[in-house]
């Protein structure tokens, strides 16, 4: 039977000396990695911990992420990752929508996850290094069944709150085993990133894949440009991987790197949110390696298809044992250059929604396809290109940002009658959360009053740094705000 452990294990038997992790405080081998992971296990136990529960868990990208990852698996727990930059009641709300049994917390995160725990009645644990201390024994990895719950991200579309896509064991090990296939990754290669383990582009795509692998993984956090680049030449990484916002930001560094000293760099992977021409462009022209896009979705696991060696503006082709299709509103497939959503089916796709049969069924038809929300088309060539999206999904910097959350919070305002919020194309964010509100009459309300209710409510990245008002929103015949009609003119 399977567990997540499973690469690191095979890895620590046969190189127990090869470095997993890469860190300026000290390398971690395989074999301590494993070791430590097993300690964690046990410590989780005598929390009281069982098989099958769900285990908050809310750190940056570090060692200290993929040691509790690990070991959460091979407690047979349930991991559920959320953003560092979480605020209480989000926080409040997945401790109680996942029947959490208890949240780990980096230390450096402050008090607010301990105040939701207590008020949630949950068990709050900080995530420090007595938890895989020398002197805790290493419990044996559970095997689990390739169908249990491994994790559960929480994702979101238009309508309600974010919900629980459940990856079981099975989804988790393919899509790593498809990363390392697409990247053709190996033992030799030093992979390297700054993105958040705690969402599915940096915990699989990177994380499980170079653990699958059997590299060394090198991480950074928080992000900044110069220090991305620098641990990209200490450590001669031979993978990288970010979002757009990364790249364009490391471009900006005024260093003189030049092609000799990044030809270990072999693969250079931007996923997340789409990649501008401009910045892949750039980053050939000075580094002298190809930037390559990817596309996926919690949903798969991250897997969907992958542009190496394909055309500018196109996502690629469907990766190993991943199939994709763009269908017409009836369901059936499209011909080359014809728009249409786009469904993947495969080993990565998840097995549903947390406690949510009905969005489960409207999501995965009974043979397993998955509809994406997204607008897309084929060439002749058989690349992907990503049109639109059905959904109102705003990706700020790599971040989701769910329009009907932010305008839940914007709701609650006493002079607030109405708000709808949209994404505006930026340079730097690829796209930057906007409002368009209508105030109460005799109202003296401002775009610094919405912002600093929104401030106070939700996570940094997704308060509207665009404000503007209007005297009422377009509404179409059913009454749903017609978003596309909505003047964006103030908000350039």
């Amino acid at each position: 039977m399977p567990s997540l452990m499973g690469p690191v294990q095979r890895w620590a038997a046969q190189s127990p000396q090869a470095i997993a992790l890469r860190d300026p405080r000290g390398n971690l081998t395989y074999a301590a990695l494993a070791l430590s992971a097993r300690r964690f296990a046990t410590s989780l136990r005598r929390r009281h911990v069982a098989p099958g529960d769900r285990v908050v868990l809310l750190a940056p990208t570090g060692p200290e992420f993929v040691v509790a990852y690990l070991g959460i698996q091979a407690a047979g727990a349930v991991l559920v990752p959320m953003n560092t930059m979480s605020s209480m009641a989000e926080i409040q709300y997945v401790l109680d929508d996942a029947a959490a049994t208890a949240l780990l917390a980096a230390p450096e995160l402050g008090s607010a996850p301990a105040r939701a725990a207590t008020n949630q009645g949950v068990a709050h644990h900080l995530l420090r290094e007595d938890l895989w201390a020398a002197d805790v024994p290493a419990a044996d990895v559970l095997q689990r069944a390739a169908e249990d719950t491994a994790a559960i991200l929480y994702t979101s579309g238009t309508t309600g709150r974010p919900k629980g896509a459940e990856l079981t064991v099975g989804n988790v090990l393919a899509a790593a085993e498809i990363s390392v296939q697409v990247s053709a990754g190996t033992a030799e290669d030093r992979i390297g990133t700054a993105l958040p383990l705690f969402h599915i582009f940096g915990q699989i795509s990177v994380m499980m894949s170079a653990l699958t692998a059997g590299g060394s993984l090198s991480l950074l956090s928080p992000f900044e440009p110069a220090a991305m680049l620098e641990m990209i030449l200490r450590d001669r990484l031979t993978v990288i991987a970010g979002v757009p916002t990364m790249w364009n930001a490391v471009l900006r560094v005024p260093a003189d790197v030049s092609r000799p000293r990044l030809d270990h760099v072999r693969l250079a992977v931007s996923g997340g949110a789409a990649l501008p021409g401009p910045v892949a462009r750039e980053f050939e022209q000075r580094f002298g390696c190809e930037l390559i896009e990817g596309y996926g979705l919690t949903e798969t696991t991250s897997q969907g298809t992958f542009n190496r060696g394909g055309k500018a503006g196109a996502v690629g082709r469907p990766v190993p044992r991943v199939r994709v299709e763009v269908r017409d509103g009836d369901g059936r497939p499209v011909g080359p250059e014809q728009v249409g959503e786009v469904h993947i089916q495969g080993p990565s796709v998840m097995k549903g929604y947390w406690r949510r049969p009905e969005e489960t069924a409207a999501a995965l038809g009974a043979d397993g396809w998955l509809r994406t929300g997204d607008l897309g088309r084929f060439d002749q060539d058989g690349e992907l290109f990503i049109v639109d999206r059905l959904k109102d999904l705003i990706i700020r910097g790599g971040y989701n940002v769910y329009p009907a959350e932010v305008e839940e919070v914007l709701h609650g305002h006493p002079d607030i009658v109405a708000a709808a919020v949209i994404g505006i194309p930026d340079e730097h964010y690829g796209e930057e959360v906007a409002a368009v509100v209508v105030a109460r009459p005799g109202s003296t309300l401002t775009g610094r009053d919405v912002t600093t209710w929104a401030r106070e409510r939700l996570s940094a990245y997704k308060i509207p740094r665009l404000v503007t008002f209007a005297d009422a929103l377009p509404l179409g015949p059913s009454g749903k705000v017609l978003k596309r009609a909505i003047d964006r003119t103030g908000l350039r």
